[in-house]
């Protein structure tokens, strides 16, 4: 039996370039917090609650997720990959004051 993926996602440059800045325990984080995301997208509902997931304010179509109080992920949907499947783009990670100033 092969699995159909319901979310997809992918990283932007930024995003890769801040990830390799992190230590391990806070990439740990941000992989459970995406496929919490992806697991909630996938099903239908809206992201759960203690992902404190946020529409970004001055930058139109971009959200947020909190990792930790001092550290923020961004995010935007991208095209679908496949009907059916919401696809998500990885915009930026790191200190919120770092990533909220150029989400």
């Amino acid at each position: 039996m092969t699995l159909t993926p319901t979310t997809t996602r992918t990283t932007t440059a930024a995003f890769r370039a801040d990830l390799t800045q992190l230590d391990a325990a806070a990439r740990r984080r941000w992989y459970r917090a995406a496929d919490a995301l992806a697991a909630d997208l996938g099903a239908g509902r809206p992201p759960r609650p203690g992902l404190r997931a946020r529409r970004v304010r001055r930058a139109p179509g971009v959200w947020e997720v909190t990792l930790t109080p001092g550290r923020r992920a961004t995010w935007q949907y991208g095209p679908r990959q496949a009907p059916g499947v919401r696809h998500v783009v990885w915009r930026r990670i790191g200190t919120a004051r770092a990533v909220l100033r150029r989400p």
